[in-house]
C-alpha cells in the first residue's frame, strides 16, 4: 500500500525532478511537507523495490562513452547476473527479455577505455560473454508513466 506522499513522489517527479542544490527540500516545499519525509517516503520506496535509482537519465554518448549491451544467460543464473550487473554504478538500467539474449543493460562511463574495462568485469564475474550494440540512430522514448493510484 502507497502513502499519499509516496503516490505524489511516483506520479509528479518521474520527469519533473527539481535541478537545484536542494532538491528533496524543493519537493517538501512544492507538497508541504518535510524534507526528512521526503526523504524517508523515498527511502520506502527503494526498500520496497517501486523505485530502483533516482538520477538522470543523459542523452547516449552526449558525456562520456555508452553502450547497449545484451548477454544470454541460463534462466537459471538470471537473478544472480542481473544483480551483479545491477550493482555497478555505471549501470543505468538492465532489463530483461524474451529472446536468447535475455539480459539487456545499458552502461555509462567516463570514457570508452573505461566502458570496456567495466564490460570485461562484468563478463569476468559472470562467466558469459557480452554483446556490445553500437548506437546507430538515436530514438527518444517517453519513459514517464502516469500511475493510476486512486481507488
Amino acid at each position: 500500500m502507497l502513502t499519499p506522499l509516496q503516490q505524489r513522489l511516483l506520479n509528479d517527479y518521474q520527469q519533473d525532478f527539481p535541478l537545484s542544490p536542494t532538491p528533496y527540500r524543493d519537493i517538501a516545499e512544492q507538497l508541504g511537507v518535510s524534507e526528512d519525509q521526503v526523504l524517508q517516503a523515498f527511502e520506502q520506496l527503494a526498500g520496497q523495490q517501486m523505485i530502483s535509482r533516482i538520477g538522470p537519465v543523459i542523452a547516449p554518448n552526449s558525456i562520456g562513452s555508452s553502450a547497449l549491451v545484451a548477454m544470454a544467460v541460463p534462466g537459471a543464473d538470471l537473478a544472480r547476473v542481473a544483480a551483479l550487473v545491477s550493482a555497478y554504478p555505471e549501470v543505468n538500467h538492465n532489463y530483461e527479455r524474451e529472446n536468447r539474449f535475455n539480459l539487456w543493460f545499458v552502461l555509462i562511463a567516463d570514457d570508452e577505455n573505461h566502458l570496456n574495462a567495466v564490460i570485461a568485469a562484468i563478463e569476468a564475474q559472470a562467466g558469459y560473454p557480452a554483446m556490445v550494440l553500437p548506437m546507430l540512430a538515436d530514438y527518444f522514448i517517453n519513459l514517464g508513466f502516469e500511475l493510476n493510484l486512486h481507488d
